[in-house]
């Protein structure tokens, strides 16, 4: 791993073309659990930290000092920690040497990344802009990192296999969700990658819903959307399924057209195309196919420009994957141009490149806080079937997702083997 992590920091290097500036890339400390005693959450350290270090060494210190290179300071490990935890010490300069350190390059300007540091100051403009231009170089995975998402995917694949023959009415969403999980751990998954969202009726409508003990009922819905994280590498997927393995008619016809725009939202994603406009395809796709529906009404680009896409799909399609669940989204380095109003839910905004791994989730729902509230309902009073949408109001919600590697030569699905 030596060669990866010194191609990674040269990368760092490189973006930040620093000439006096002295960088300082904390890993953080563990956080104890209120009224938990000596207990304290797992410990995760920055992504930041992790991508520069690829280890989890809480109160660790990766510092940058343009003049004389990379340095890594480690907490010296006691005899309680090497007897009840069984740490060993990791290899680096004690961190009892970072305060020398810094006092021989006082006057020099401090950028703390990562989490906080107390003790140091930092720049905080400074630091915010050196933290754009380390996410922008984060984005492209290298090998190493792509390697993971593949064992990621390879442990996600077999919780959905297992799921598909157990979903049936009378089940509980957690029961669901413990054998999913299960098959996870079993294939190589170090963790969940977030909570599981194991979602059934109308709940499959909610956005972020962990699973309950709710029953899934006949005719319904049940939306999962879960992964397994891998050496910190994260797999984001979702599918939506038919209760009783079959869809009613409008299940099946409003399921065709999620997977329309999921599948064309997958080969969208090649290089140099802007993400926002695989985003703005994808939303226009889901309008054309509800007007289709008669739930809808006008031109599929006029309903996205007006934004009552944002009524049934209000989210965006997708985001970055990688360090974690959302790792590395957002805009270019220094992009302050406002957003045009109609893409008020675009999570990322670059345009895409080899190394790139996105996720591709369109989703429709019907959700009564959105479809009943009274500002919208005269807004897009002529813009959408309001008797059909009220007679919707518990269908739940259908998600499509999948894991896509930007290469040269085109999209590569990392998910694939999860059946749709």
């Amino acid at each position: 791993m030596n060669d990866v992590l010194n191609a990674r920091r040269a990368r760092a290097a490189a973006a930040w073309d620093l000439r006096d500036e002295v960088v300082l890339v904390a890993a953080g400390e563990p956080i104890s659990i209120p009224g938990g005693a000596d207990q304290t959450y797992p410990f995760l350290a920055h992504s930041e930290y992790i991508w520069l270090a690829d280890r989890e060494t809480p109160g660790a210190v990766v510092a940058f000092d343009p003049k004389e290179g990379w340095t890594d300071f480690v907490p010296d490990v006691t005899e309680r920690e090497r007897v009840w935890e069984g740490k060993e010490q990791a290899a680096g300069r004690s961190i009892g040497e970072l305060a020398g350190w810094l006092g021989a390059r006082r006057g020099r300007v401090m950028v703390v990344l990562g989490c906080d540091l107390p003790g140091v100051r930092s720049e905080p403009a400074r630091a915010l802009e050196l933290r754009e231009l380390l996410t922008h170089a984060r984005r492209a995975k290298d090998a190493a990192e792509i390697e993971r998402l593949k064992r990621a995917a390879a442990a996600t694949a077999p919780g959905y296999a297992r799921l598909r023959g157990l979903i049936k009415a009378g089940v509980t969403e957690r029961s669901l969700q413990v054998e999913l999980e299960a098959e996870f751990f079993r294939h190589g998954g170090d963790r969940t990658s977030y909570e599981s969202i194991v979602a059934s009726g109308p709940r499959s409508a909610v956005l972020h819903a962990p699973a309950t003990q709710r029953r899934l009922g006949k005719g319904e819905l049940i939306l999962v959307d879960a992964g397994a994280e891998v050496e910190r590498y994260a797999c984001d997927v979702t599918r939506t399924y038919a209760v009783d393995g079959a869809f009613t008619p409008f299940q099946r016809d409003l399921y065709q057209v999620v997977l329309r725009a999921e599948e064309n939202g997958i080969r969208n994603c090649v290089v140099g195309r802007p993400f926002r406009d695989v985003h703005l395809q994808a939303a226009r796709d889901m309008m054309e196919g509800l007007v289709g529906m008669g739930l809808m009404r006008g031109r599929p680009d006029a309903l996205v420009e007006s934004e009552a896409h944002t009524l049934f799909f209000p989210h965006g399609l997708g985001h970055m994957v990688g360090l974690g669940v959302r790792d590395a989204s957002g805009r270019l380095p220094g992009a302050k141009d406002p957003m045009p109003p109609m893409l008020s839910t675009l999570r990322t905004d670059v345009p895409l490149e080899p190394g790139y791994v996105m996720t591709i989730e369109p989703g429709i729902y019907f959700i009564p806080p959105l479809l009943q509230d009274p500002g919208r309902r005269a807004r897009y009073k002529d813009a959408v079937n309001w008797e059909m949408a009220d007679r919707l109001l518990d269908a739940g919600g259908i998600r499509i997702e999948d894991n896509v590697l930007v290469t040269k030569d085109g999209p590569e699905v990392l998910t694939r083997a999860i059946p749709k």
